[in-house]
This record gives C-alpha cells, sequence and structure tokens, in this order.
C-alpha cells in the first residue's frame, strides 16, 4: 500500500523542525553571524545577548535557573559529560567510584557506564518489570555510600515509559548520590521541574522537540553545587565545563523550540494521545492479538510499541513502505537484531523481532493516522496470507 509521500510516524528517532524554529534562527546564519565569545563589538555582542536568551528560554522549560544550562551538541554528549564528569570528579575528591543505571538505557548511557567500569568504576544496571519500569525497591537496595551517580531515562526512546523519577531521585539523594536523568524523549512532551523532581542533572537533543540537530544542553544544578569534570578541554566557555565556540544559530533554535513547547505542551499532549488512541484502537479492531510492549501508562503520549504475533518486523515495513516507523532500537548499529530493550522486558525473540516502535507528534494529522492503520491491517494481512501458502 503506498502514498504519494510516506507518512511520518517516527517522532521518537528525531522530529522536523517547526517553522518557527527556522525563521528564528535564520538571521543568525547570514546578517548576525559574530561569535558570541567576541563581545569587544556589536556583532559578538548581539550574538551572545541572543544565546542567553536562548539560554533562559531552556531553563524556563524545565524550572532551571538560565546559568543552570550548559549548552551541547545533543543529548549524547549531555550524557557521556553528566555521567563520566560527575563520576571521575566524585572518585577524585570524595572516593565514591559506584554508578547505577538501568540496562534498558540509551546506548549511550550504557556505553559511558561502559567506559566508566573500564577505569575502575562499579556500575550497577538494573533490570526493569515486564511493563519496563525500575521497581523503586531495586534501586534503594542498589544505592550504597560509594555511589556517585544514579542516571534514569525519564520517558523511554523505545517504548516511552515514563519512570517514577522524583522518587528515584530521593533514594539517590538518601545516600548522597546525584542523580541525572536523559530526558531527551520527555523535554518539551511531558511537564518537568527540576527542583520539585530533585533532578541533579537533566539532558535535552533539540531534534527531539522540534529543534534542530546538533544542538542540546545539560541541566547542572548550582545549589546544592554538582561538580562536573569536563570532557572538553579549550577556551573555557560554558563556564568551563564545555569549551567551544557556540553556534549562535542552534542555541536560537533550541531557545525558540522550547518556549514554543513551554506555551502548547498541554494542548499538544492531549491531541497526540488522541491520535494514539485513534491508532491503537484502529489496530486492535483490525487485527486481534497485536501486543502492546512496555506499560501503556504512564506513557509518552506519542508512543506505541506493538508487535503482530508471527510477522517480522522488516518484512511488514517493506510491505507497507508509504509508512515511516522503526523496527527496533534507534541509534544503534544497522544490523537487524531483536531489542536489546524488547528482551529486557522478557519477550522472546520472535515478538521482539517483530515489534515496531511509532511515534506520533505535532505535523501528526487524522488522515494520516487513519492511513497507517489500513497501510498496517493490509500489510499484516499480506504477510499473514503468504505464509499461509507457503506452508
Amino acid at each position: 500500500m503506498k502514498n504519494a509521500r510516506p507518512v511520518y510516524l517516527d517522532y521518537q528517532a528525531t522530529t522536523p523542525t517547526d517553522p518557527r524554529v527556522v525563521e528564528a534562527m535564520l538571521p543568525w546564519f547570514t546578517e548576525r553571524f559574530g561569535n558570541p565569545h567576541s563581545t569587544s563589538h556589536g556583532f559578538g555582542r548581539e550574538a551572545a545577548e541572543a544565546v542567553e536568551e536562548a539560554r533562559a528560554e531552556v531553563a524556563a522549560l524545565i524550572g532551571a535557573e538560565p546559568r543552570e544550562i550548559v549548552f551541547t551538541s545533543g543529548a549524547t554528549e549531555s550524557n557521556n559529560l553528566a555521567i563520566k564528569g560527575v563520576a571521575r570528579f566524585r572518585r577524585r575528591h570524595e572516593g565514591r567510584d559506584h554508578v547505577v543505571t538501568l540496562s534498558t538505557e540509551h546506548k549511550c548511557v550504557l556505553e559511558s557506564a561502559q567506559a566508566l567500569e573500564a577505569e575502575g568504576f562499579a556500575v550497577t544496571y538494573l533490570p526493569v518489570g515486564p511493563d519496563g519500569i525500575l521497581d523503586p525497591g531495586a534501586l534503594e537496595a542498589a544505592v550504597s555510600e560509594r555511589t556517585a551517580l544514579v542516571s534514569v531515562m525519564a520517558a523511554h526512546n523505545e517504548i516511552g515509559v515514563l519512570q517514577p523519577i522524583a522518587e528515584l531521585a530521593r533514594l539517590a539523594h538518601a545516600k548522597g548520590a546525584f542523580f541525572h536523568t536523559d530526558a531527551a524523549q520527555a523535554v518539551g512532551k511531558i511537564p518537568l521541574d527540576v527542583a520539585a523532581m530533585g533532578i541533579d542533572l537533566l539532558s535535552i537533543s533539540g531534534h527531539k522537540l522540534y529543534g534542530p540537530k546538533g544542538i542540546g544542553a545539560l541541566y547542572v544544578r548550582r545549589r546544592p553545587r554538582v561538580r562536573v569534570l569536563p570532557l572538553i578541554d579549550g577556551g573555557g566557555q560554558e563556564r568551563g565545563l564545555r569549551s567551544g565556540t557556540l553556534p549562535t544559530p542552534l542555541c536560537v533554535g533550541l531557545g525558540r523550540a522550547a518556549a514554543i513547547a513551554a506555551a502548547e505542551m498541554e494542548t499538544e499532549r492531549a491531541r497526540i494521545a488522541g491520535l494514539r488512541d485513534r491508532l491503537l484502537d484502529g489496530l486492535r479492531r483490525r487485527l486481534p492479538g497485536i501486543r502492546v510492549n512496555g506499560a501503556l501508562e504512564p506513557r509518552l503520549p506519542g508512543n506505541l510499541n506493538v508487535s503482530f504475533p508471527g510477522i517480522d518486523a522488516v518484512a511488514l515495513l517493506a510491505a507497507c513502505d508509504g509508512l515511516a516507523v522503526s523496527t527496533g532500537s534507534a541509534c544503534s548499529s544497522a544490523r537487524v537484531e531483536p531489542s536489546y530493550v524488547l528482551r529486557a522486558l522478557g519477550l522472546d525473540e520472535a515478538t521482539a523481532q517483530g515489534a515496531i516502535r511509532i511515534g506520533i507528534g505535532r505535523f501528526t494529522t487524522q488522515a494520516e493516522i487513519d492511513f497507517a492503520v489500513d497501510a498496517l491491517a493490509a500489510a499484516v494481512q499480506g504477510l499473514k496470507s503468504e505464509l499461509a501458502q507457503a506452508k
């Protein structure tokens, strides 16, 4: 089943840049091209002012102070800086040499933890339940006086489940550990307040909230102060935490994206959740027996991860090439293999191999949802018919 242009339902992988964001960025590529760190003249000063305005917009979205926001190249860098930077500082100055995270975290978190293990840190990888959610009791048992940092993703990039961040942060703090969350999927989609939730470090990605690629941020709490060893040495920009000339257009874009999200999040959440429910209801009517992977609540409003019994996901998407969705986990190698996240939920290989991730977002329409139901239903039924004939 084909459409003139594929219907895009992969908003967890990336979001289209909002036209309002593009409009805000454009002048900073051309006539306003100053270096924000060269403030001896007007070109640099206006760029610096734009960067600081963007910093304030990002901070406002998560309830932070502007000076607690460090611009980075994206959530991967932010996660690396938070995890390695805090762990190394606390081992050097406090003797804390233990990190706790989840087995279902994004690869950049798991790889950062493994890099620390190679440096002699102890790392605990906690399992999640069949619903994808961590039992707080497991974290409480794992954290000790040696723990430097706990890192738990706020909203999962693959199955969309939301972790009980405030409770987990409280348990980390009870033993003196700092709490970091990879909030790349959560920022701008669900309300977050770093003070109310007890978050010490929080990672942001621009292209996950309708901003440009190549820009992100790390929130670093000032009171009580969180100390971080930098990963990049240089001119000492971003208060010495992240050296390098800031890309003014991208900073402006991230700021504008954050401001739009702050203004429109509530109405957008309700609309997108309604579209997801329409999609799931349609699939269940047409394809009895489909499985939703991970808890439906609490979950990102635009995420749906489903498996179709007896159907291979790669074959399924090839059969409905008018639809852009994902198979397995994103940001990994090009190899086709069962998702480590779904296997951690206890799914067998065949069920995990048959899973697809559907991401609904700001520009998704009801007509596109109905198209997706028709396309997936027709493709699944066609593949089942082929399998039956082959037997």
